[in-house]
């Protein structure tokens, strides 16, 4: 069917459609029909507007009236602008599940009243009875393509999602449960807060849930969030908030105190988009943001990427022979005059137009995923980190990113890296090292950003503790100088079983014109100094700095990024097949042993 006619064919039935709607509200709304929960039909007649409410629907957002039908084929997204509809279990389960594989768990917990607070019984069995659920979180097993996962789905239908005993209770055992059968554990939070009928007891099991997850962590598995609108008080500040990785849907309410509470209890005027998914992005406090159409997707890769050491290197050969082309390109290439000296280099590296971490990741990295924020002030663009695959093999990845215009490079701070920012990349080596990862860093910054707000937030201690911490890391940590490396706040990331450096780049104490402007009282002798300072990758190497000097084939620029990131991935693979099978203290040992020498 061609364009042309499908279009004709799209206006015809949404034609009937609009035509029959207004020939049954103007006949009294006397048909009968099944109604969204699946009721049979002809229970009873119906007003024109419970008519009208069988084809349209009110969007949360933006409140315009939409058909219900295009509604659900979007997976409840409204058309219109975007905005998200609260989804009930069952759709839930259709969106991440694989057909028929979900199993549920802990359907017959008693009701439990532990106040004995008059009506709440009535209340509940209330609510079960117009939602079909037993309680607010439904747990069980099932498979997302194929990989069995323990699944826990919040529905603010049942009494706003509160969470009382019961509710503590199923997500609590659910998860000892997934510690016997080793599953990865994923919830998806809703919740208006504490069920304040059951007082204190419906307190307590923000300790319980949150007891529970330490267990999970401690076995070595991995637990997942995806916070949905609204998810607030209690539950933000227990389980919501504990994931490995926690993502958000667009658009969704999260915050411990809801904004009406806020108003009400110190008056203040709250920003726009305030306490929004993207808020939380934007403050380091979640991953990303997840939509639903790769609902499913994201999961999948979360389970594989976090399988732990059984699965590293399974697509690696040991002693597969290193065979490296030039790219294509490469073999037309015109080369540019390499740099000369130290100096020359200095201003190499500083150019706008070399390349960037992410540009060599695309030609490393089957693909890459990034997590945001420190989880306590704020997302560092200075410094990108997340999950890449290279053949098959999760690794985790951490870059600083100057930027590649002028905006950019504003936006991210030129690469200078704010305490947050070494938060951030701190807080992605230790879930490696919980999942077995390995780590690989790209380094490319001046310095540290020194400033009264980085001052403020603890700029030292931020670069001490990450010295400390990855010293310790008991998987493998490769660190490739690809640009700049300037002072501690380039050693913040750099602390690895190998340094490697691309053959025009630097790693120096400070700045040329700083050692001069120190030392000579002149910094003008930026110059001078940058050969006095042995800073390039071949006087590393002589110091026994770095162990290895990665080929630009005539300059790092866009002509070659491919052929240099294709050298290092195979120099990648080859680094993890050295540790393969090695036990995690003696990865941590040889790492001490590299900087005990100096």
């Amino acid at each position: 069917m061609n364009l042309d006619r499908y279009k004709l064919k799209r206006a015809e039935y949404f034609a009937r459609k609009l035509n029959k709607l207004n020939a049954y509200l103007s006949a009294g709304g006397k048909q009968q029909e099944e109604n969204e929960e699946g009721k049979e039909a002809g229970t009873a007649a119906q007003t024109p507007e419970q008519a009208r409410e069988a084809y349209l629907i009110r969007c949360p957002k933006c409140g315009m009236m939409v058909n219900r039908e295009r509604v659900v084929r979007r997976k409840y997204i409204c058309y219109e602008c975007g905005g998200y509809f609260r989804v009930k279990v069952h759709n839930r389960l259709r969106m991440v599940a694989d057909p028929h594989s979900f199993e549920p768990w802990f359907t017959d917990m008693p009701l439990c009243n532990p106040l004995e607070y008059e009506g709440y019984e009535d209340k509940v069995t209330q609510a079960r009875e117009k939602t079909g659920l037993d309680e607010a979180v439904t747990v069980g097993r099932c498979k997302v393509f194929g990989e069995d996962i323990m699944l826990g789905i919040c529905d603010s239908r049942f009494l706003m999602a509160s969470m009382g005993h019961v509710v503590g209770e199923k997500i609590t055992a659910a998860i000892e449960r997934a510690i016997e059968e080793k599953l990865p554990v994923f919830l998806f939070c809703c919740s208006g807060g504490a069920r304040m009928q059951e007082g204190i007891i419906s307190l307590m099991q923000m300790a319980k849930t949150s007891a529970a997850i330490q267990k999970l962590g401690e076995a070595g598995l991995l637990y997942c969030t995806v916070l949905t609108d609204p998810t607030t008080g209690g539950v933000t500040a227990s389980f919501a908030m504990l994931g490995d990785v926690i993502m958000a849907e667009p658009g969704a309410l999260v915050g411990f105190a809801g904004p009406r509470v806020i108003r009400q209890t110190i008056g203040q005027e709250l920003p726009e988009g305030f306490q929004t998914a993207e808020f939380l992005v934007e403050h380091g406090i979640i991953d990303g943001i997840v939509r639903r159409e790769s609902l499913k997707k994201v999961i999948y890769f979360l389970v594989k990427a976090h399988q732990g050491r059984e699965g590293a290197y399974a697509q690696f050969v040991p002693g597969r022979e290193f065979h490296f082309v030039l790219n294509e390109i490469l073999k037309e290439k015109t080369f540019q005059v390499e740099p000369k000296n130290a100096w020359e280099k200095v201003k190499a590296v500083r150019r706008v137009e070399r390349p960037q971490a992410c540009d060599y990741m695309e030609h490393i990295f089957d693909y890459f995923v990034e997590s945001h924020g420190d989880r306590s002030f704020r997302d560092d663009p200075a410094i990108v980190g997340g999950i890449g695959f290279l053949d098959g093999q999760a690794v985790t990845v951490i870059a600083e990113h100057k930027g590649k215009d002028i905006k950019e490079c504003q936006k991210r701070n030129f690469g200078m890296p704010m305490p947050e920012g070494y938060r951030k990349a701190l807080r992605l080596m230790q879930q490696a090292e919980k999942f077995h990862r390995p780590i690989v860093t790209f380094v490319n910054t001046a310095g540290a950003f020194c400033g009264i707000e980085a001052e403020e937030r603890g700029q030292g201690e931020a670069i001490a503790r990450n010295l400390r911490e990855m010293a310790a890391l008991k998987v493998p940590v490769l660190c490739i100088f690809i640009g700049e490396g300037g002072s501690g706040g380039a050693l913040a990331t750099a602390v690895g079983n190998e340094v490697w450096m691309l053959e025009n780049a630097t790693y120096s104490i400070l700045s040329p014109e700083g050692f001069a402007s120190i030392l000579w009282k002149d910094s003008s002798r930026a110059s001078e100094a940058s050969e006095v300072m042995h800073i390039t990758a071949q006087d590393l190497k002589k110091l026994g700095v770095i162990e290895k000097i990665v080929p630009e084939f005539g300059g790092a620029d866009a002509t070659t990024v491919a052929a240099i990131g294709g050298y290092l991935k195979e120099q990648i693979k080859d680094f993890l097949l050295r540790f393969q099978g090695m036990d995690g203290v003696e990865i941590a040992e040889r790492r001490y042993e590299r900087f005990r020498k100096f």
